[in-house]
């Protein structure tokens, strides 16, 4: 029996609102099925493109040079940015921090495309807990890599939570979770030029990177924005 064109695989009240992770066919594309998370009835992600949060892992993974790397990820979703940086030998430990534990008990379900894999590997760890108010605090450990992606967008915050994590103050603060030559990076879905603003005030280099992909589904080029930093 073929599998159904459309299937709802969890449906969660939470914190932030309704949350529903579905599983479809493409029409345009059959025999290609994705998996999508929508938020309130919003579109939040897809395992159809994932190459911008992938590029997160991978671009701050190229702009550190050591090994035995702790990295911290805000932001499971669905496991793209964990597994980019679990593909490379020199990370040593993936902690990820997720906000919605029924989020977590999707990939521990098996519900999600990554499941298995990540299910499976030692060196990822997954915390239910607020990564913007982790980061406010004092640390407890130093991380080399501390990779975010939470909300759509420095100015457009899917909590009431994040908001100063963007500003100066705030990156001092989550500054002082990184290692010696330690890289932030934080995913966006638009730019932003007050949050490179803040991050040149408290990192000596800043790095802008763009992500374009075409996307089939609207018929256009999208971008995605990565950015980093590092002193």
């Amino acid at each position: 029996m073929s599998p159904p064109r459309f299937e709802i695989l969890a449906w969660e009240l939470t914190e932030l609102g309704t949350l529903c992770l579905r599983r479809r066919e493409l029409l345009f594309r059959p025999g290609t099925i994705v998996t999508e998370v929508t938020l309130n009835n919003e579109f939040l992600m897809s395992s159809f493109l994932t190459d911008s949060e992938r590029a997160l892992s991978e671009i701050a993974l190229a702009m550190h040079s050591g090994s035995d790397l702790s990295v911290l990820v805000g932001g499971l979703g669905l496991g793209y940015t964990a597994d980019a940086a679990l593909q490379s030998d020199r990370v040593a430990i993936c902690e990820v921090v997720e906000f919605l534990p029924q989020v977590i008990g999707w990939l521990r379900d098996g519900l999600v495309p990554l499941s298995e894999k990540l299910n499976g590997e030692s060196r990822l760890s997954l915390t239910h807990d607020d990564i913007y108010a982790k980061l406010a605090g004092p640390p407890s450990k130093k991380h080399d890599l501390i990779l975010i992606d939470v909300d759509h967008s420095p100015d457009d915050n899917l909590g009431t939570t994040s908001g100063r994590f963007y500003t100066t103050e705030g990156l001092r603060q989550a500054k002082q979770h990184l290692s010696e030559k330690g890289v932030l990076g934080v995913w966006s879905y638009a730019e932003s030029s007050p949050f490179a603003d803040a991050m040149r005030d408290v990192f000596q280099e800043v790095r802008i990177e763009p992500v374009t992909v075409f996307n089939p589904l609207v018929e256009e080029e999208q971008t995605d924005w990565l950015f980093f930093a590092r002193d």
